[in-house]
């Protein structure tokens, strides 16, 4: 079990989790549209299990959506100023990891899929992004910019983050050269909160081990 944490900085509090292993990389997770609800409070429980120090920023000041009120999630997700968020809270969870020599990564579902991607592109203090089911727009953010290893978890039958929208994504990566893997599976948008209908274990578990894998080339 983790701890909440104040990040400083005026860019509010987050959910440390500690692996309590000297030299562990970090890994920054970047909450769904639901807020800093107990389900990405263990998926930062699950990183410190596996031998990273995880923090969850809280991008939403407290505020915590019941699960399947979109019209509130909408709501709140339509409030985040994403560019500010990344540059100040997520900035933030990153400088309260940071150690000499550690590397840290950046992960993200669903809205934190968006962060993850502009983390890449804003910020200079992570070594490589993981982004689940969430893309930014090309006003937010473009593939060109991309400074850092990406791995992409995509549903096929996701009609929030559209196959077609990672298809774009996808060719724009291309295009520029850059660093980049995309995996697609055959479910739908969500597919790794267990706490949902959306949710495949098939999926989760696969997208998982190929999280662990992306970090040990790129964190360690």
């Amino acid at each position: 079990m983790g701890e909440t944490v104040d990040l400083g900085s005026g860019s509010g509090s987050g959910y440390y989790a500690a692996s309590g292993r000297d030299g562990a990389p970090g890994v920054v997770v970047i909450q769904e549209w639901w807020g800093l609800q107990d389900q990405i409070k263990s998926v930062a429980d699950t990183y410190a299990a596996a031998g990273f120090d995880a923090v969850v920023p809280d991008l939403y000041a407290g505020v915590v959506v019941p699960y399947h009120d979109e019209e509130a999630a909408g709501r709140e997700m339509d409030a985040l100023d994403f560019l500010s968020a990344t540059d100040l809270q997520v900035k933030a969870a990153a400088q309260f990891l940071a150690r000499p020599g550690r590397k840290i990564g950046l992960t993200g579902f669903c809205l934190g899929g968006i962060v993850s991607i502009l983390g890449a592109i804003r910020l200079d203090v992570f070594a490589a992004s993981s982004c689940y089911y969430g893309l930014p727009s090309p006003e937010q953010g473009r593939p060109a910019e991309v400074n850092i290893p990406i791995l992409g978890h995509f549903a096929l039958g996701d009609t929030w983050c559209t196959p077609a929208m990672v298809d774009v994504f996808e060719a724009g990566m291309s295009a520029a050269g850059k660093q980049f893997e995309i995996h697609r599976y055959d479910c739908g948008h969500g597919f790794f909160n267990p706490d949902i209908e959306e949710y495949d274990a098939t999926a989760a578990s696969l997208s998982w081990q190929r999280d662990l894998a992306f970090w040990a080339k790129h964190l360690k």
